[in-house]
C-alpha cells in the first residue's frame, strides 16, 4: 500500500525483515492514525511481544510476523548441534504460538517454515531455508490478497454501499488486505462506492486503522458507531457487508472481531449479503465447527480506557468507566456459516460450508484426493 508521510508517498508492507540485523520490521499500529512509525524487534521474544501487545495485528500480518520470528530465532542460534538446534526451535515456536491464541495463521505460517527447514540437514542450511520460507509465506499472503480482491470486486457495482467491521485491510495482512482488497480493486477500476466503517470497540481498529487506510487510498467512507449498522441496514443504506476472519472452521464457521456475529444477524434479518474474505491460511481444517475455537480474552483496561488525541495534539489515555467497575474483554466471536452469504478466497467465492471449502481446496481438505 502507498502511504503519504510528511508529504512523501512510498510503498510499504506491514511487515518486512532486515536480514543484516536479523530484525523484524513492523508498522507500529498502536500509534495510528496520529503517527506513522516503523519499529524493529531484535529477537523472537520481542517479536512475540509485538504480536501479543498488538504492535501488529490481523491474521495475515501476524502470520507473516510469526514466520519471520521463527526464522529470526533460527538465525540467532549459535552452534552446529542439530539436536540442540531442534530444541531451540521448539522454544521459539511455542513462544510465538502463545502470543495470540485465537488466530491460526501464525501456527500455519510457522509450520510451513518448519516443513521447509526439514529439507535441510546442517543447522546453517536450515537457517538459510527458514528465512526463505518466511519470505515465501509473506509473498504468498500478498498474492492471495490480490486474488481475493479480483474475485470480490466482481460483487461490487456502481454505487455499492459496503459495511465493514474491524480492520481486515492492508494493515491486517502483508499488503492489500482481505475485506478491503475488493474495495481497493473496485476503486482502482473507478467504480463509485461508499464504505461505512464500524468504529470497532474496544480497540477502535475501524476508526483508527480502516478509516486511515481508506483515507490514504482516497476511498469515500463514513465512520459509524458499532451499533449503527443494523439501523443502516433497516434503512436500505447498506448493500453488502464484507469482513475478515482470524480462523475459519472446516464447516465454514468464521471467527472474527467481537461484534461480527451481531452484524451477520442484522444482515440476515434485512436480506443484506454478508461476505467473509479470507486467504486459505486462516482455514483450520482440524476444527469441525467454530464453537470449538478458543476465544481470546484480553485486559479489561482496553474496555475501561480509550486512547485519543486531545485539542492540543497530545495523544493520551483516559478512563471512561467508574474506578470500581470491572470490565470483561472478549476479543472475538463466532459467526455460523449459515449466516454467511459466501467466502471470498484466493481461489474464488464459495458457500460457507464444508462442501464449499472442500470444493475450492480439495488438495488441502483432510480426506480429499489431491487434484
Amino acid at each position: 500500500m502507498n502511504v503519504c508521510v510528511r508529504g512523501q508517498t512510498r510503498h510499504y508492507r506491514t511487515v518486512t525483515f532486515d536480514a543484516r540485523r536479523n530484525e523484524v520490521r513492523l508498522i507500529e499500529q498502536r500509534l495510528l492514525p496520529h503517527e506513522f512509525k516503523v519499529v524493529s524487534t531484535r529477537d523472537y521474544r520481542e517479536t512475540a511481544a509485538a504480536i501479543r501487545d498488538m504492535v501488529v495485528r490481523g491474521a495475515g500480518a501476524i502470520g507473516a510476523t510469526a514466520a519471520y520470528g521463527l526464522a529470526q530465532g533460527a538465525r540467532a542460534f549459535r552452534g552446529s548441534d542439530p539436536k540442540k538446534f531442534s530444541r531451540h526451535i521448539e522454544v521459539v515456536f511455542a513462544t510465538l504460538k502463545a502470543a495470540r491464541p485465537t488466530a491460526v495463521d501464525p501456527v500455519n505460517a510457522m509450520n510451513a517454515v518448519r516443513r521447509a527447514m526439514a529439507r535441510g540437514e546442517p543447522v546453517q542450511e536450515q537457517q538459510v531455508i527458514a528465512l526463505a520460507a518466511a519470505e515465501e509465506f509473506a509473498d504468498e499472503d500478498v498474492r492471495h490478497c490480490e486474488e481475493i480482491g479480483q474475485h470480490g470486486a466482481r460483487l461490487i457495482r456502481s454505487g455499492t454501499k459496503v459495511l465493514t467491521h474491524c480492520n481486515a485491510g492492508w494493515l491486517a495482512t502483508v499488503d492489500f488486505g482481505t475485506a478491503t482488497s475488493p474495495i481497493y480493486r473496485a476503486a482502482e477500476s473507478k467504480i463509485p462506492l461508499h464504505v461505512y466503517v464500524d468504529e470497532t470497540r474496544p480497540r477502535n481498529q475501524g476508526a483508527q486503522l480502516t478509516a486511515w487506510e481508506l483515507a490514504q487510498e482516497g476511498v469515500p467512507h463514513t465512520l459509524i458507531v458499532d451499533n449503527a449498522g443494523g439501523h443502516l441496514m433497516q434503512q436500505g443504506a447498506v448493500d453488502m457487508v464484507i469482513v475478515g476472519t482470524d480462523r475459519t472452521a472446516a464447516n465454514g464457521d468464521v471467527c472474527n472481531k467481537i461484534g461480527t456475529y451481531l452484524k451477520a444477524l442484522a444482515a440476515y434479518d434485512n436480506g443484506v449479503p454478508f461476505y467473509v474474505a479470507l486467504p486459505s491460511s486462516t482455514i483450520d481444517w482440524s476444527l469441525a465447527e467454530g464453537r470449538t475455537i478458543p476465544i481470546e480474552q484480553r485486559s479489561g483496561d482496553e474496555v475501561s480506557h480509550v486512547w485519543g488525541r486531545d485539542e492540543n495534539g497530545v495523544v493520551r489515555r483516559v478512563r471512561i468507566s467508574p474506578d470500581q467497575t470491572e470490565a470483561a474483554n472478549y476479543a472475538f466471536d463466532v459467526t455460523p456459516g449459515r449466516l454467511v452469504t459466501g467466502l471470498i478466497t484466493e481461489r474464488g467465492i464459495c458457500a460457507a460450508s464444508g462442501a464449499g471449502l472442500r470444493g475450492l481446496f480439495p488438495d488441502r481438505a483432510p480426506g480429499q484426493k489431491p487434484q
